[in-house]
């Protein structure tokens, strides 16, 4: 049984990237393969990759949901959108973090950007529903800003609003972008294309929550964010195609994991859409997913854990050892991994 501080490790300042690289290809990629770990450049995914594989990629888009403002009273209040939760005539709501000396009540106007007032509604856990005047999409793709991690010091620039989204993003609703997808450029898919690798996307809203560390020393304790997700019919058809023909579904990302694992739960995946809370710790059983492309994680957080269960929790410990010792860029613009699922079979064995 594992607790929270298995999954600490220390991580010099340095090794955390602050900027992405001028090139999206041009990350290193880390091989975790059974007991080797083979340093390579992230462009060399397509030789690890067969025909007939198949790329889950999450289309998500982030949102610019960083706000400043200031209430009636003059206050100063700064608002990160979590959630769009509707977008009808008659209703524009989001939930959101809002931070301020004190607590708004509701029914108290705040003034967003020198641009445009939110009304705050109720309380729903640590957020609030702000309601606002129009078209909710419009008004943060206007007026907002580009949330980026808490470990990113600098504010968010022109380059960053285009590096920090993928190229195939096309679903607004983030506010933290799918980064194992941040590697790939047009040029490489091509690339994969013409390989004979096949496509597919899951859409997964990722939530702020994602950068929070677990605190409770027993996991089991732990209360997981939730995020929402939908998977396509086509999608799911795809997988269960790649998996007919004894090829791998890989992952692009742990979103793109947590929502094909969490679709899976009766055993198969099942197309539609819903809030996920699935906490995936060691122990855990996939059931869809074969590889996975994923970043570097934070110490502690809910992400380490799913790549600890996933290709198992000393390889994932050596792993980052040795990144460290081998000065990979870490985190969301840093570099990234190629895991196998430590409980598949291997080849020997499915012969």
């Amino acid at each position: 049984m594992y607790s929270l501080s298995d999954f600490d490790f220390n991580l010099p300042d340095a090794l955390i990237a602050q900027t992405p690289l001028p090139q999206r290809s041009a990350s290193r990629l880390l091989q975790v393969e059974g007991e080797s770990l083979r340093d390579k450049a992230f462009a060399d995914v397509v030789a690890l990759l067969s025909e007939g594989d198949l790329l889950v990629f999450n289309d998500t888009r982030v949102l610019k949901a960083r706000f400043f403002g200031v209430k009636e009273s003059g206050g100063k209040v700064e608002v990160l959108v979590e959630r769009v939760l509707a977008n009808t005539s008659d209703q524009h709501a989001v939930l959101a973090q809002v931070r301020a000396s004190k607590s708004p009540p509701a029914g108290t106007k705040i003034c967003l950007a020198e641009s445009f007032d939110v009304i705050v509604g109720e309380r729903v856990g640590e957020f609030y529903t702000l309601q606002f005047p129009g078209d909710v999409f419009e008004l943060i793709e206007a007026h907002g800003r580009l949330p980026l991690p808490p470990y990113i010091t600098h504010d968010a620039d022109g380059f960053d609003e285009q590096r920090y989204q993928t190229v195939y993003s096309r679903v607004p609703g983030a506010v933290a972008a799918p980064t194992a997808g941040l590697h790939f450029d047009e040029a490489l898919l091509d690339v994969c294309r013409a390989k004979g690798v096949r496509f597919a996307y899951v859409t997964l809203h990722v939530g702020a929550g994602t950068f929070q560390p677990v605190r409770t020393e027993n996991l089991a304790d732990h209360h997981m964010h939730s995020e929402w997700y939908t998977i396509a019919q086509e999608t799911v058809d795809a997988v269960r195609a790649t998996k007919v023909s004894g090829k791998n579904v890989v992952a692009v990302g742990t979103t793109s994991m947590r929502a094909l694992e969490s679709a899976s739960q009766s055993g198969n995946l099942v197309a539609g859409s819903a809030d996920t809370r699935l906490f995936i710790t060691p122990g855990y059983v996939f059931k869809t997913v074969d590889k996975l492309i994923t970043n570097f994680h934070l110490p502690k957080s809910t992400l380490l854990m799913l790549v600890s269960a996933f290709a198992g929790y000393d390889r994932i410990r050596s792993a980052y050892a040795h990144a460290i010792a081998q000065e990979y860029r870490f985190f969301s613009y840093g570099d990234a991994m190629f895991l196998t699922n430590a409980s598949a079979p291997s080849l020997k064995e499915k012969n």
